[in-house]
């Protein structure tokens, strides 16, 4: 197994005041035991119109299954009112997010692209751009598509032979989830200079289909305004206060069935229709025109801690579950003998999604 990197935040360019502040903002855990209480927190959820009330971390979806909620200091009292009425045991988890946010910045920028910061969109791009000129032999920067704002999805290609089984893989589909793109980018860096040689037999017997960031403008966003923005930022015709989509639920498969919002506000808003978002529309394309040339699709986010498969709208099996179960459990047992860390595998649809 790869090491687990722990990477530091870094913001550079801003003043600290430029930024949404999340001081005070608290994290809470909390188990509803009781259908009613079950209750409670859906229509919680659904009553909330953004983020800067209630941000639900792991939202609910069956008794005895851990909820986590962000919640804003102007609501707090209007929380506890709820938890106590409701009967529901809680804990804090982060007391203060904003200094849990200030408590992984780093005093100084690197002046290399590297592993102990985080970096920014032109960074990461700048550095596919790098790594194509280093192994002009088989590396080769791909534009997959465009952004709202107008931003290329960059991408990079590798290629040990046409006749190889390829792999897609791709990050930062949401924009707060800057491990995402870190771990592809660590991944990419691995496939062209490890001399593992379980990595190297990886690396050259697949081509590789890589995206570091499939929502470039959430994720520029997020170092310049809002750390924890989500979505995209295609302003939303129903709602002049509501901006961007969920990329993650624009996918024109099942559009609008489970784990959804149709306020245009919320966090896991689907868009107004499938592929209303330029980013999905325009991915999708690049991705139906190269779909033969790859066996597997991977996607990574953050928090959590589960490694899921399809199908994400129901708890039925995939025809190859079993298979990928097997995969999923030695994955999760490899990562805890060496990291200590324990996973969850299973169908998306059997965990609530991401």
């Amino acid at each position: 197994m790869w090491k687990i990197l722990v990477i530091c935040i870094v913001i550079t360019g801003l003043a600290a005041e430029d930024m949404i502040s999340y001081e005070g903002y608290k994290v809470f855990s909390i188990i509803p035991t009781t259908s009613s209480q079950l209750r409670v927190f859906n229509a919680l959820k659904k009553a909330n119109n953004k983020v800067d009330k209630y941000s639900f971390w792991q939202g609910p979806s069956s008794i005895n299954k851990e909820v986590i909620i962000m919640v804003s200091p102007h609501v707090l009292s209007e929380f506890f009112e709820i938890l106590d009425i409701s009967n529901t045991s809680h804990k804090i988890k982060f007391n203060n997010v904003q200094k849990l946010i200030k408590k992984t910045m780093p005093k100084n920028q690197s002046q290399s692209f590297d592993f102990e910061s985080y970096h920014t969109l032109d960074e990461i791009y700048n550095n596919l751009e790098e790594l194509a000129k280093k192994y002009s032999d088989k590396v080769q920067v791909v534009v997959g598509g465009r952004t709202y704002e107008g931003r290329e999805i960059k991408g990079v290609k590798i290629t040990s032979g046409e006749e190889k089984p390829g792999i897609f893989i791709e990050g930062g589909m949401h924009g707060r989830d800057w491990i995402s793109p870190a771990t592809v980018m660590y991944i990419l860096h691995q496939l062209l200079t490890s001399k593992n040689p379980d990595v190297r037999y990886v690396a050259d017997n697949h081509n590789w289909y890589i995206f570091p960031i499939f929502n470039p403008d959430g994720y520029a966003y997020t170092f310049i305004k809002n750390r924890l923005w989500k979505k995209t930022l295609k302003p939303s015709s129903l709602h002049p206060d509501c901006i961007g989509s969920d990329p993650n639920r624009n996918w024109d498969f099942r559009w609008n069935t489970t784990g959804v919002s149709n306020n245009p506000c919320a966090e896991d808003y689907p868009g107004e229709s499938p592929f209303s978002e330029i980013e999905m529309k325009t991915m999708s394309e690049y991705i139906k025109v190269n779909a033969r040339y790859f066996y597997a699709y991977v996607s990574f986010h953050s928090f959590g801690q589960r490694l899921m498969f399809p199908y994400g709208y129901t708890e039925t099996h995939i025809f190859s579950y079993d298979k990928l179960y097997r995969v999923g459990l030695a994955a999760i047992a490899a990562l805890e003998k060496v990291h200590g860390t324990k996973y969850w595998t299973g169908c998306l649809g059997e965990d609530n999604g991401m």
